[in-house]
């Protein structure tokens, strides 16, 4: 099942490094596209020359080709160093250093990682010393600090000179077919895996994107996705960078007030977000704040009924969301001015194929596979460390249960593994959260599965609602003509509901929390 729409596909035929040059060409050297708290912006004459400065000092530490870890927050030093390691042919991997030592361990033993580099400030700053000395045993952590120090004068006029013919750079003509970043699945069900991503799959994507929302100059991006996450560095630096938008990049999308009120300081046109997020956004934010944003960008988990009504409600604002995986670099389809439809995420971008094959037992939908441009050079896993695995002929199994209709938008009805087999049926535990979402609408809520001796499975419900009880959801399923089987038989009543930086919600935790705490439970 191919797209109809098209998209050019010559803009992936570059390398990373080449595309900030073609688009310092466009933009011009004196073009301010990078921000951040610091407050000193980046032009694009600047960010190149700080890179071929920085990556030279880089090369001392590094091999061409060598994948190398970066964890640092969102700012104009992580975009420094992103196209530092580009300018000489090395691999940024993105560290997520909310994971914990032993993730981010396991992640860098999968993907070969013997390095990575950080920062003495951010370290102190987000209170990561023990994950530093912990990581510090086990491979290389080097600063950047440190690195900077040992910069001379002759590399800096080496730098400058080298920025006069940056094309002839190695970053320059770097195979488009390389590796270009390595990022981390987000572990949100279990073990994080490496995926290595080419030039040519982020390019592509950010095409896929160009060729069906209208980005310019004029506008101006806020990005406070963290970019060890797919949708916050294809979307929140690459593409801007590369499409010459304007972008202040900043570090903890949880500081609601200070993000409200950063839209309205920078009179940004653009923000992304998640559910969580932007529910948070949605609770500081007055309604003058938001008045410049004309476009809202969802994906990562699925946007609640509630949060779309707060946003067009209170800010006379439509959320466009859309849907991707890592694995797909990461944009698979999105709602957009012209093409939306409330409740799902879109149809799916030009140049992407897919099918769908029959899960057995579920009622609705089928397991999404996709092939396209945009899809992983493959996976870096525990069992072959530092080899890429590619996709089968080129498909990527999503793992993901939809169904489209016959406008070609796409409904997700749940994760295949977040499904409950009850009584011998299929019963996606996404679908029951979506259906307490309508009776608690303002609260958070998490469904998991436990073992049942007498129907396979049981679920239980994990909610911030602090009334929640089980007879009023069988109320509303009553109404809604559901069937008891999805109603969850026992009710645990959190504070908050576990979630990851990347702002999913984390169902290890979840399940952790629940097989903690049934030991007490009682249904209700």
């Amino acid at each position: 099942m191919p797209s109809t729409a098209s998209f050019h596909t010559g803009a992936a035929e570059r390398s990373l490094f080449g595309a900030l040059l073609d688009a310092r060409e466009a933009r011009g050297e004196g073009a301010v596209i990078l921000n951040d708290m610091e407050r000193q912006p980046l032009t694009f004459g600047r960010l190149v020359l700080a890179s071929l400065v920085l990556g030279r000092a880089l090369t001392r530490i590094s091999r061409r080709g060598e994948a190398v870890g970066v964890m640092l927050p969102n700012a104009n030093g992580l975009a420094v160093t992103f196209f530092a390691l580009h300018a000489y042919v090395r691999v940024p991997a993105m560290i997520n250093y909310t994971a914990g030592a032993e993730t981010i361990l396991a992640g860098c033993a999968a993907a070969g990682i013997k390095t990575i580099l950080t920062s003495r400030r951010f370290i102190a700053k987000a209170k990561l010393e023990p994950t530093a000395e912990r990581l510090a045993a086990r491979l290389s952590l080097l600063y950047l600090e440190d690195i900077r120090q040992r910069i001379t004068t002759l590399d800096k006029a080496l730098g400058w000179l080298a920025a006069r013919v940056a094309r002839r750079m190695p970053g320059a003509t770097a195979s488009p077919r390389e590796p270009a970043v390595i990022l981390f699945t987000s572990g949100s069900e279990g073990v994080p895996k490496g995926v290595a991503l080419s030039h040519a799959n982020i390019l592509a994507n950010c095409a896929q994107v160009a060729s069906v929302v209208d980005f310019s100059p004029d506008d101006r991006l806020l990005n406070t996705l963290p970019v060890f996450h797919c949708f916050g560095i294809t979307g929140g630096l690459l593409l801007p960078v590369f499409a010459g938008v304007p972008t202040f990049q900043y570090p903890n999308p949880l500081h609601y007030k200070a993000i409200a009120d950063l839209v309205r300081e920078l009179k940004a046109t653009i923000l992304f977000g998640t559910d969580t997020f932007l529910t948070g956004y949605a609770r500081a934010a007055a309604p003058e704040d938001f008045a410049s944003l004309r476009y809202v960008f969802a994906g990562a988990e699925r946007v609640r009924e509630e949060t779309h009504r707060v946003f067009r409600d209170k800010y006379g604002l439509r959320i466009f969301e859309g849907y991707g995986t890592t694995e797909t670099a990461p944009v698979l389809a999105f709602n957009t001015p012209a093409h939306y439809r409330p409740g799902t995420v879109g149809p799916l971008l030009p140049g992407i194929e897919c099918r769908l094959e029959p899960m057995a037992g579920a009622r609705v939908g089928a397991r999404l596979q996709v092939k396209g441009p945009n899809v992983m050079l493959g996976y870096l896993k525990a069992d072959k460390p530092g080899v890429v695995q590619p996709p089968p002929d080129g498909w990527h199994d999503t793992g993901d249960i939809v169904e489209i209709d016959a406008d070609g938008f796409v409904h997700i009805c749940g994760r295949a593994r977040r499904f409950a087999k009850i009584g011998g049926e299929m019963v996606s535990l996404a679908a029951v959260e979506g259906h307490v979402a309508e009776v608690w609408p303002e609260a958070s809520h998490a469904v998991a599965s436990i073992p049942d001796l007498r129907k396979g499975e049981q679920l239980v419900l994990v909610t911030t609602q602090a009334d929640a009880d089980r007879t009023a959801l069988l109320a509303h399923a009553h109404v809604k003509d559901l069937p008891e089987l999805t109603i969850p038989r026992t009710i645990l009543v959190v504070d908050e509901i576990p979630i990851l930086g990347t702002g999913k919600t984390d169902y290890p935790g979840v399940q952790k929390l629940v097989a903690a705490r049934m030991g007490s439970a009682v249904p209700r």
